[in-house]
């Protein structure tokens, strides 16, 4: 068995696991859910300040997003500068409903919600400057302002140094960034965002815009000074399959067709991802939802999305968004998971069948 020889890209998937489209993020380890309830409890740090709002955050959000906002990346974004990406009106709705594996927190209102609101839209200095990653070449004091705004919000998918993250791609090696002049390029994307490629709009002033582009500048000039020390991987890197090879794989010994369909849900697959994004969906695809049914002593079924499971717990989120937990032990539970023949395939798979299967999966646009 070959062992992907000319694959760059292993790594890269191991990290493409975690799901990170969400502003906040669930709580995944020490979170204990009673059975059939939908309100996490977590531990409560052991400094909380007077203010009202910091110390609702401690209780609910420090946990993952670090005591002073700062996330702790790659797996929970920071909360510092939410106020760019997000309206007082869209945080409450994320925290009343929740959204992928964060649970729902309805029972947070009136006075504890403004609190939090108003801590969250605070600005913390010291956790700003702390966020600051160094900076060279051209304005150094503007550039380490951009940092500090580029930590606070594009760091969780892009790095901390702009060299690629978690979703977003490495910024050094962007067309838009080598032709930017002054935020000019820069400042478009970050204001109007690209939805189709899940990125927000930020509510940046001309300053701030041009303060991220220095960063981003500055960095570029940090990797070109680096050279053969490239760390992402380009479209060319993957196009060195036969299309027609991969058709035969993907309709035959592949198993792709049982699932999927070049005319149905695959159609225009090769305009949505690119290069190692594509290959990363390929091999283990984002998104794709898998199910769960549990039967409770009493007979009743409860199914829905599954959104936690380990060997002691499982949980789901049922039709009307409502998160539910129980003890593995308690329950008889069914899970269907898509991916799952994708993981199957990874021992199958040869160097030829991967790179043919990408020449043939970017031919469907």
């Amino acid at each position: 068995m070959k062992k992907f020889r000319n694959l760059p890209i292993l790594t890269a998937v191991s990290a493409g696991f975690l799901s990170l489209t969400a502003i906040f993020l669930p709580i995944k380890g020490p979170v204990v859910l009673a059975a059939g309830s939908a309100t996490p409890q977590a531990a409560t740090p052991a400094s909380v300040t007077t203010d009202p709002g910091a110390a609702v955050y401690a209780k609910q959000c420090a946990i993952c997003h670090g005591k002073q906002r700062e996330g702790l990346l790659p797996a929970f974004p920071p909360l510092l500068g939410i106020q760019h990406r997000m309206t007082d009106q869209q945080i409450i709705e994320l925290i009343h409903k929740g959204k992928g594996r964060m649970p729902a927190a309805p029972a947070l209102l009136d006075e504890k919600l403004a609190a939090l609101l108003r801590f969250l839209n605070s600005t913390d200095t010291a956790a700003t400057e702390t966020a600051a990653p160094a900076a060279a070449g051209g304005d150094a004091s503007l550039a380490k302002a951009g940092g500090a705004l580029f930590a606070q919000n594009c760091a969780f998918c892009h790095g901390r140094d702009t060299m690629g993250g978690e979703t977003g791609p490495d910024l050094t090696q962007s067309k838009i960034v080598l032709a930017d002049v002054n935020g000019d390029k820069i400042g478009q994307v970050v204001r109007e965002g690209r939805i189709e490629k899940k990125m927000p709009a930020f509510n940046f002033s001309v300053q701030e815009v041009t303060s991220i582009a220095a960063f981003i500048h500055a960095q570029l000039i940090i990797a070109q000074s680096h050279k053969g020390g490239r760390r992402g991987v380009t479209v060319a890197d993957l196009q060195t399959g036969k299309a027609d090879q991969g058709k035969i794989y993907f309709n035959g010994a592949g198993g792709c067709a049982k699932c999927h369909s070049p005319t149905g849900d695959l159609a225009g697959v090769a305009t949505r991802f690119e290069g190692l994004h594509l290959e990363e969906q390929m091999l283990y695809p984002r998104g794709a939802k898998s199910t769960a049914s549990v039967t409770l002593p009493s007979g009743e079924v409860v199914a829905g999305e599954l959104a936690y499971q380990d060997e002691f717990t499982i949980a789901l989120r049922d039709s009307h968004g409502i998160y539910h937990s129980w003890p593995v032990g308690k329950i008889k539970f069914k899970v269907d998971s898509p991916v799952e023949a994708h993981v199957e395939q990874f021992p199958k798979y040869t160097d030829d069948d991967v790179h043919n299967l990408m020449a043939y999966l970017q031919t469907l646009r």
